[in-house]
């Protein structure tokens, strides 16, 4: 009989694109999230809709007709200890939030396997780069001490290359892709931890889904691979793109932060490109920017940082000043960068003089 895992994820908006390929595949997935999602979620299950090649119609997926079986907790419901696999699908911020970040340390306390999907690198990965000095980075997280009992061992990255939204119209167990490229993880420093990762990846890339005129193919696989630097590759992406679409007092969408100076966007992506590979990075590591800029081309909402920003967040996912301190530490700037950063803190610090 193949293996089949439980796998508790944190966070239920994107962290149900993850769970919905889990439990196609037949595993099972426990989500945390706010105690009115939970309910929901527990009564009608979750729904994820996404486009396939060839369809003009959005396929949309409902867990309650697959294999694996899935449930919904507040923070304060789970025991990290009994799962194969943890992942971290919140946005940054959340885990210093009363609840969450308790859970966050039992996460780190439990021995389990833990794979982050956030934008923003946990602190504890970072560590497993050679020769960076983490204790130089603290200040680009909202609160950095929630990572304190992580062991670099145990943590690992998955790239959130594809791009989902909860459609406004919906309730929260609804989920849109928007753009339906890979999941791509690093290996665990493990092998035996690595391996449920290749597992699962086997499985999500085993699945055909009957959308009620045949079995097709579905988008939006688990892509593990043995360099930690794989996905950074992310970094340049949400440089270019995600930051650059916050302006002095507008947002603009992804497609014209990239479109609208081809030039400058270029130098932009191959400058922080050029930082990865100045941390051991090596060009087959990295995307190319004329397949970004070419994706980026469907990206016709402002990244979620931009969106927080304009409706009053005070803290969001600091990836831009955590690119911009590495390079710093690598004797390396860039104007554009500067600038995004500096509009960025501007954003931030009006919101919170608002509060």
């Amino acid at each position: 009989m193949p293996t089949k895992y439980d796998t508790l994820i944190l966070g239920a908006s994107y962290g149900s694109l993850l769970a919905i390929k889990l439990l196609l595949a037949g595993h099972s997935v426990k989500l945390v999230c706010l105690p009115d999602e939970a309910d929901l979620i527990n009564k009608e299950g979750i729904r994820v809709r996404m486009p396939v090649k060839g369809r003009k119609e959005l396929v949309e997926i409902d867990s309650r007709r697959l294999p694996g079986k899935l449930s919904a907790g507040a923070p304060g419901d789970a025991d990290p200890s009994g799962y194969d696999l943890i992942a971290l699908a919140m946005q940054e911020p959340q885990y210093r939030l009363p609840g969450v970040r308790e859970l966050l340390d039992a996460v780190a306390k439990s021995g389990v396997p833990c794979m982050s999907i956030m934008n923003m690198p946990p602190l504890p990965y970072l560590a497993r780069i050679p020769g960076l000095d983490t204790s130089k980075l603290t200040q680009c997280y909202t609160d950095a001490t929630v990572w304190k009992s992580f062991d670099p061992k145990m943590i690992t990255l998955c790239s959130p290359d594809p791009q989902a939204f909860r459609p406004p119209e919906e309730p929260t167990n609804v989920l849109q892709v928007s753009l339906p490229t890979n999941f791509k993880a690093a290996r665990f420093e493990s092998d035996k931890h690595t391996a449920i990762l290749r597992q699962m990846q086997a499985d999500i890339e085993a699945i055909r889904y009957d959308a009620g005129d045949g079995a097709i193919e579905l988008p939006v696989k688990l892509k593990v691979h043995d360099s930690v630097f794989v996905p950074l590759a992310k970094w340049s992406m949400l440089l270019t793109g995600n930051y650059r679409c916050v302006q002095k007092s507008e947002m603009r969408s992804i497609k014209d932060a990239v479109h609208s100076d081809m030039n400058k966007s270029r130098t932009v992506y191959n400058w922080v490109s050029e930082l990865c590979r100045s941390l051991g990075a090596s060009p087959d590591d990295q995307v190319p920017f004329e397949k970004y800029a070419a994706a980026a081309n469907g990206l016709t909402k402002p990244s979620s940082a931009a969106r927080a920003l304009l409706n009053g967040a005070k803290y969001i996912e600091r990836a831009d000043c955590l690119v911009r301190t590495i390079a710093a530490q690598k004797g390396m700037k860039n104007d554009a960068v500067d600038e995004a950063v500096v509009l960025v803190e501007a954003w931030l610090e009006a919101n919170r003089a608002k509060g």
